[in-house]
């Protein structure tokens, strides 16, 4: 069995339309949080938002729960580029994702909660169904090990980034 159980093979089996769409592909080249694509990081929190299903014995819509988690972020840019579009990101993101998620597929009510609720407390009102919270957890713990990795990657190369600092000519 995988390092995620049977939880890969739930998003397989809800959403292999949305894992295999244009859009999903195209967030595989779009950075999120620190090296952490899109693509990667939106699977990141389908598979935490089915694990915290299962461990706080919840009773989901676990097809509206996948699907909701993997379209999130369906914002298809990269915020990264500077782009005045892009400047107010973290309010607006959820929207756009919305907007493109529902151009390309038919969303329920649970679905169209999760993208646009999941940045609860950044964005109001308040998520609506349990399938939203679980997600708008999920999302914020996935961006922290996103950040993480990023941070731990910092500490083991700290010696070599100070002496790099320390030899460069920064005056002008």
């Amino acid at each position: 069995m995988n390092r995620y159980g049977d939880e890969e093979f739930k998003l397989q089996y809800y959403a292999d339309d949305i894992l295999k769409s244009e859009g999903m592909q195209y967030s595989k080249s779009n950075r999120h949080h620190g090296e952490v694509s899109v693509y990667s990081h939106s699977v990141d929190v389908a598979i935490i938002s089915l694990k915290l299903a299962r461990k706080l014995k919840l009773k989901v819509d676990e097809k509206s729960l996948v699907r909701g988690a993997l379209l999130h972020d369906y914002y298809l840019y990269d915020w990264h580029e500077p782009d005045e579009s892009h400047r107010l990101h973290g309010f607006s993101h959820a929207k756009t994702a919305y907007n493109n998620a529902s151009d390309v597929f038919d969303l329920n009510h649970i679905e169209k909660d999760i993208i646009i609720k999941h940045m609860f407390p950044l964005n109001l009102p308040l998520p609506m169904y349990r399938e939203s919270v679980l997600v708008c957890i999920a999302d914020k713990i996935s961006a922290i090990k996103d950040y993480s990795k990023q941070m731990t990657w910092v500490r083991e190369h700290k010696e070599a980034l100070q002496k790099y600092i320390r030899n460069q000519d920064i005056s002008a």
